[in-house]
C-alpha cells in the first residue's frame, strides 16, 4: 500500500466544517472595505527576490530566516511573497497608479514565511491588507483605523481588542535617533542577550520591543523617540491622535512600538488582544512614505495595515462567537421512489431560481425514508422536503423541521417558494 502523502507542515487545510467562518469574517472585510471606496488589487504569489530584500531590508528575520527563496529555470531568484505590501507597491509602479495619484486599494490571499508552526503562525498564512497611496497628510492614518475599528464591529470583538499606535519620525530624525540608542545599547552590552547584540547594529530599533524582562527594565533609562522629533512629525502625530478621538477610537501611546520592517516612517500601530496568548497582535501597519521611492518609483506618501485571517478565526472561535454561522445547506429536498426523485430535482431547481439565496442540496443516490432524512439531518439543513407518491399525485410537498419542534406542513408546490421564504 503507498504511503499517503501529507500537507507539508505549517501549511493547512481548510476544511469543509472549517470553510463557513473563513466566508463570514472574508465577507465582512469585503463589505468594510467596499465602505470605505476601496479597490481589489491582485497580485502574484510569486515574485523576485530583491523586491523583498530591498522594500522589508536585508538584515531582518523576514529576509534572513524566513522567505521561501529558490532559483527558477532561467537562474532567477525567485521568493513565495512574506508580505503584502512590496507586492502592491511593485504593481502600482509598474503600471502607473500611484505618482500624482490618489489610490486606495486592498488585497487579500495566501502569504508564505518559514517560521516554527504553533497555534496562530503558520508558514502558509492569509492576509488581508489596506493601502492609500497619495495623501500625506494624518488623514489617511487615521481612516485606515477607523476602517480597522469598524471591522472589529462587524466581527463583535470590540472589546477584545486594543489599539496601541506610536510615531517613528522620518529618516533623519529616526537615523539620528539610532545613534544615540546604539550608543545606549553599547554602554549596556554585557547585559543583553544574544538576540539583542545582534540587532543592537543592524536593526537596533527592534531592541526596543524585546519581550525579555530584564531587557525592557533596562531600557526604561534608554533615549526616547520622541525627544528627537521635528516640528513636522510632532503635527502629523498629533493631528493623527485628534481624529481619533474625534471619532471615539480610543488609544495607548506605546514609545517603544516600532514594528519590525524598515521602511516605515512617522505613525505605526497595533490592534492586540490578551484572548490568544504569545499571538496577541491581529493587525499591524502605519505610514511609508519611502518605500515607493526605495522600489523605483516617484516619492509618493502612503499608509497601510495587514492582518493575519487565521488569527481572526482563531479569536473568534476562543470567544465563542461562530455559533451564529450560517450553515452550508438551508434546504434539503428528498424524492420517495423514482418518479418522486425527479420530482424533487425539478422543485430544487425551482427553488434555487425562484429563491437565489437559498442554500438548497437534493438528495442523490436513492434510499428510504431513514437513510434520507439521516443525510438531511447531517447536512445541516434547518427544513427537509419530502415527495413522496401521495404529494406527487397531488403537486404537494411534506416540510418538516430539523432544527426545532415545529410540526411538519403539507405545502402545495406551487406555494412552496412563497412559503420557504418566510422561513429562512
Amino acid at each position: 500500500m503507498a504511503k499517503t502523502i501529507q500537507a507539508i507542515r505549517g501549511m493547512n487545510d481548510i476544511l469543509p466544517t472549517q470553510s463557513p467562518i473563513w466566508q463570514k469574517v472574508e465577507n465582512v472585510l469585503r463589505e468594510s472595505v467596499s465602505a470605505y471606496g476601496y479597490s481589489e488589487i491582485r497580485t502574484p504569489i510569486v515574485e523576485s527576490t530583491d523586491l523583498f530584500k530591498r522594500s522589508i531590508g536585508e538584515v531582518t528575520d523576514i529576509v534572513e530566516k524566513e522567505m521561501y527563496t529558490f532559483e527558477d529555470r532561467n537562474g532567477d531568484s525567485l521568493t513565495l511573497r512574506p508580505e503584502g505590501t512590496a507586492s502592491t507597491v511593485r504593481a502600482g509602479n509598474q503600471h502607473g497608479l500611484l505618482y500624482n495619484q490618489e489610490q486606495r486599494l486592498w488585497y487579500m490571499g495566501p502569504m508564505f514565511r518559514h517560521e516554527r508552526p504553533q497555534k496562530g503562525r503558520y508558514r502558509q498564512f492569509h492576509q488581508f491588507g489596506v493601502e492609500v497611496y497619495g495623501i500625506a497628510s494624518a488623514d489617511s492614518d487615521a481612516e485606515v483605523l477607523m476602517l480597522s475599528a469598524r471591522l472589529w464591529q462587524k466581527l463583535g470583538i470590540s472589546e477584545h481588542v486594543r489599539l496601541e499606535i506610536n510615531t517613528l519620525g522620518d529618516s533623519d530624525e529616526r537615523a539620528q535617533y539610532r545613534d544615540a540608542l546604539i550608543a545606549f545599547l553599547e554602554d549596556h552590552k554585557d547585559a543583553l542577550d544574544e538576540e539583542s547584540q545582534r540587532r543592537m547594529y543592524t536593526n537596533p530599533l527592534r531592541v526596543l520591543d524585546t519581550k525579555n524582562a530584564s531587557i525592557q527594565a533596562l531600557l526604561v533609562d534608554a533615549p526616547a523617540l520622541k525627544d528627537y522629533l521635528g516640528e513636522a512629525s510632532r503635527q502629523h502625530f498629533s493631528h493623527f491622535c485628534e481624529l481619533l478621538d474625534a471619532v471615539g477610537i480610543q488609544y495607548t501611546i506605546n514609545p517603544r512600538l516600532v514594528r519590525g520592517l524598515d521602511y516605515y516612517n512617522r505613525t505605526v500601530f497595533e490592534w492586540i488582544t490578551d484572548s490568544l496568548g504569545a499571538q496577541g497582535t491581529v493587525l499591524a501597519g502605519g505610514r511609508y512614505d519611502g518605500l515607493v521611492g526605495q522600489l523605483g518609483g516617484k516619492d509618493t506618501p502612503a499608509v497601510g495595515f495587514a492582518m493575519g485571517i487565521e488569527r481572526i478565526v482563531l479569536l473568534l472561535e476562543t470567544l465563542a462567537l461562530t455559533k451564529d454561522i450560517p450553515a452550508a445547506v438551508d434546504v434539503y429536498v428528498a424524492g420517495m421512489g423514482d418518479n418522486c426523485r425527479i420530482a424533487a430535482v425539478k422543485i430544487a431547481e425551482q427553488l434555487r431560481t425562484s429563491l437565489p439565496h437559498c442554500k438548497v442540496m437534493t438528495h442523490c443516490g436513492g434510499g428510504n425514508v431513514k437513510k434520507q432524512m439521516k443525510r438531511a439531518d447531517n447536512s445541516g439543513a434547518s427544513i427537509a422536503l419530502i415527495i413522496g407518491e401521495n404529494e406527487l399525485d397531488n403537486n404537494q410537498v411534506v416540510v418538516k423541521h430539523l432544527r426545532d419542534d415545529k410540526g411538519q406542513a403539507v405545502i402545495a408546490q406551487d406555494l412552496l417558494a412563497a412559503y420557504i421564504a418566510e422561513l429562512i
